[in-house]
């Protein structure tokens, strides 16, 4: 009897120092996993990056539940493999070769959110293709990030720019059109120019198209047809998926709309402040802009806030001012964290209901119609 009780002690006094070395190695497998991740958290492409891509997604199908629980790196989380996003199958990453000698290259920024790649950048690729049967649309993205996100979780290949224009020498492209569906003339679309200068002797002709909101301009008050059309689509999209049949009517219920855009340190951050300005001249009194980067200034949420307040507003629906609705949308606007725009502004208690329209502008068919003519512009 002492001899099992002996025994019966010696193995509870063990279990914790077994659960504690399977936890040990349980974290040890995920942290393994997690550097992984962070290898190909990388904006630039090596001739190594397909390699690496392969080993974080078998080294994450190699996880328990358990372990995968327990990913946590500089930018890893489960989330990287885990979110379902939706389906991947359904987007089409238009990176064919028999091109021929006229291309028109798409170039987004790009996102992970399968669901918003198909719906939003899919949509404007499927538009440009329909109006311009003539010439092959392909598709390129800029962030490497993305690319390497989606290459890793969902087996899905999209081209870089760099990586594009040399599938179009290969294909003896001779006339290439590049569309890019970037907001504005800002950082992403310089990178873009410049990587493009190093192929511009490859082709018999080169032409870059406007990006969504045209030219810049000088001021804040400098605005432009691109800029109504915009102002016009969004603001006409958000009233009706808000259930009313015009903005007066919904100004009328004391609802306000805040358009999220990303917001950036490039001169043309004056672009949000034009598109306000837009929305003024318009009439649009209860529509505002904001940035997530809060650059210009006056787009803070916090200052957003503030100005929807003092304009008496009570209920507010938030929208990204943004060409596909992903992470920024998600989380940073819609997302339940208490740095999220929904969260802020619930933290107020100064208004009666807030909503989240998670939708894109790609998705938009007048956003969609306005690439279509930037495009065909550029073409002549």
């Amino acid at each position: 009897m002492y001899r099992l009780l002996a025994l019966t002690v010696a193995v509870l006094l063990l279990c914790p120092m077994m659960s504690a070395f399977a936890d040990g190695e349980d974290q040890a497998a995920a942290d393994a996993v997690a550097a992984l991740i962070d290898a190909i958290y990388v904006q630039k492409w090596t001739e190594n990056t397909d390699a690496e891509i392969e080993a974080a997604r078998k080294g994450w199908d190699a996880l328990t539940d358990a372990q995968r629980e327990l990913v946590e790196g500089e930018n890893a989380d489960p989330d990287y493999f885990g979110r379902d996003t939706g389906d991947a199958s359904l987007d089409d990453p238009l990176n064919a070769d028999e091109i021929g000698e006229r291309e028109l290259l798409v170039v987004s920024f790009g996102t992970s959110f399968n669901e918003s790649r198909v719906n939003d950048i899919g949509a404007i690729e499927k538009a440009l293709q329909a109006a311009h049967p003539e010439v092959s649309v392909r598709r390129a993205f800029t962030s490497q990030i993305i690319i390497n996100h989606i290459q890793a979780r969902d087996g899905e290949k999209i081209d870089n720019v760099a990586q594009a224009l040399e599938r179009a020498v290969r294909n003896g492209v001779k006339t290439l059109v590049i569309q890019p569906t970037h907001l504005m003339h800002g950082a992403e679309y310089d990178e873009l120019c410049e990587t493009l200068d190093k192929y511009a002797d490859k082709f018999e002709s080169v032409a870059v198209a406007e990006p969504l909101l045209g030219k810049v301009g000088q001021d804040a008050g400098a605005v432009n047809a691109d800029k109504e059309a915009v102002a016009r689509a969004v603001t006409n999209a958000a009233v009706s998926d808000a259930g009313y049949a015009s903005l007066e009517e919904a100004a009328k219920d004391s609802v306000a709309f805040v358009f999220m855009g990303h917001g950036t340190s490039h001169t043309a951050k004056v672009s949000y402040s034009q598109m306000q300005t837009q929305m003024k001249d318009l009439n649009y009194a209860n529509v505002f802009i904001g940035t997530v980067e809060g650059e210009p200034e006056e787009t803070a949420c916090e200052n957003v806030i503030e100005a929807v307040k003092a304009a008496g507003y009570k209920k507010v629906v938030l929208r990204p001012l943004m060409v596909v609705a992903g992470d920024h949308a998600n989380n940073d606007m819609a997302g339940e964290d208490e740095d999220s725009w929904l969260s802020m502004f619930r933290a107020t208690g100064a208004f009666d209901s807030i909503q989240c329209q998670v939708a894109g502008l790609g998705r938009i068919q007048e956003i969609q119609k306005l690439y279509v003519e930037h495009a065909g512009a550029a073409m002549k």
